[in-house]
């Protein structure tokens, strides 16, 4: 009965195994594309070279046992041996570097120029820090693998004690301190330059919020008073998302935009906040980078100077467009976190503010019970665009009005 048994199963599986090679051979094949380019090709690859790099010391180990059995002296120096793969190793890494140069470097090379009176001094220190990093680099490995090779060990020298050299200590703490020094330095008065600088009259910065939430922007632009509202994230409801605080008479006028249009050379101050968790408010072009917290206000002025039209005239490239991007990794859409920047003229930006639609909307008055307004038919678009002081100040006249006649 077992040999029975034993010959069903057996013949069972070789059915089922038939069976499934016929399926096999009418089924139509996958295309799982080039082997070369899955990862799994490459791990593979790795573990071929990790086993022939074993062999092969495997095989020197055995060799060299065997030249000791015999009492023969040692074949292969190997002190040699490392000091002429250190050698190999200097050319490569300095091959390495050029590449890097001339690959990458000419990535850096043609970046597009800064687009802001700050981030021309920005590029010139990364480059100063880049060529001073370099020099130093090449110099100690060279001297490091070089000092390797010449005084590997020999059975026929001896090494010399050498404990201390006050000159030496001198020149490799001094210099490095001193340059060090003069980066850092350069550094903050960079630094100092953005964030602290003497604000003139005549020229005063605009101003706007961008408050970050998971996974956007809220742009909001002052009215005719130059003024921001302020905030209060204990007043934010579904139709109140920004939290406004519409006590504040500067709330009154101001305005929500889609897209953040500044005029060129005229100083911008972006007062920074965030609804949820950290974000990093970046614009690569005006190199311009800087956390949004949440409970906290955050500030970067800076001005720009190169138009949308210029750049894409510099560029030869007819849909370039500077960009607002988000970058701190927060959540699965962070890379949704963007918005489009344009630098216009200051004709172009007042034409362009005085199409903005007001955050207060008459939803917002009835909930703050503030006297809701007419709508007013949106002008054609033959229309000249009203002078946007001028607007900005009949709407603030007419909130003033209507809430003077409530009281």
């Amino acid at each position: 009965m077992a040999a029975l048994a034993v010959i069903f199963t057996v013949f069972s599986s070789a059915n089922a195994f038939a069976q499934e090679a016929a399926a096999a051979a009418t089924a139509k094949p996958v295309d799982m594309g080039p082997i070369h380019k899955s990862a799994l090709f490459y791990v593979l690859l790795f573990l071929l070279l990790c086993l022939f790099i074993a062999i092969v010391g495997k095989a020197l180990k055995v060799y060299e046992l065997t030249r000791e059995t015999q009492g023969k002296p040692e074949g292969i120096n190997w002190d040699t041996v490392n000091a002429i793969i250190f050698a190999l190793f200097l050319v490569v890494g300095l091959y390495g570097v050029y590449w890097e140069y001339s690959v990458h470097g000419s990535m850096i090379s043609h970046m597009q120029e800064a687009a802001s009176e700050h981030g021309k001094r920005i590029d010139e220190m990364f480059k100063l820090t880049l060529i001073i990093t370099t020099i130093v680099f090449i110099l100690t490995h060279i001297v490091l693998f070089v000092f390797a090779y010449i005084y590997r060990y020999s059975a026929k020298r001896k090494a010399y004690y050498y404990p201390h050299n006050n000159t030496i200590e001198k020149i490799w703490t001094i210099v490095p301190a001193l340059v060090l020094t003069l980066l850092v330095l350069k550094g903050f008065l960079t630094w100092r330059s953005i964030f602290y600088k003497a604000e003139d009259p005549n020229n005063r910065p605009l101003n706007i919020e961008v408050v970050s939430s998971q996974f956007l922007w809220d742009i909001r632009y002052p009215g005719a008073d130059a003024i921001v509202g302020k905030r209060n994230y204990k007043l934010t409801t579904a139709i109140n998302g920004l939290g406004i605080d519409f006590n504040d008479k500067n709330s009154l006028d101001d305005l929500l935009a889609d897209e953040i249009v500044l005029p060129v050379n005229k100083p911008v101050r972006f007062t920074l906040a965030s609804k949820d968790v950290i974000h990093s408010f970046y614009m690569p072009h005006f190199r311009v980078q800087l956390n949004t917290v949440p409970g906290m206000q955050t500030y970067f002025e800076f001005t720009p100077t190169v138009t949308t039209e210029e750049m894409r005239t510099k560029l030869n490239d007819p849909k370039f467009n500077y960009i607002l991007l988000c970058a701190k990794i927060c959540g699965a859409n962070h890379f949704n976190m963007q918005k489009n920047v344009r630098v216009v003229s200051e004709a172009e930006y007042k034409e362009w503010l005085s199409q903005q639609a007001p955050y207060l909307t008459n939803d917002l008055r009835k909930a703050f019970n503030l006297p809701v307004v007419a709508e007013e038919a949106a002008p054609a678009a033959t229309e000249a665009p009203a002078d946007t002081t001028a607007t900005a100040a009949k709407v603030e006249l007419d909130v003033k009005n209507q809430l003077a006649l409530k009281k």
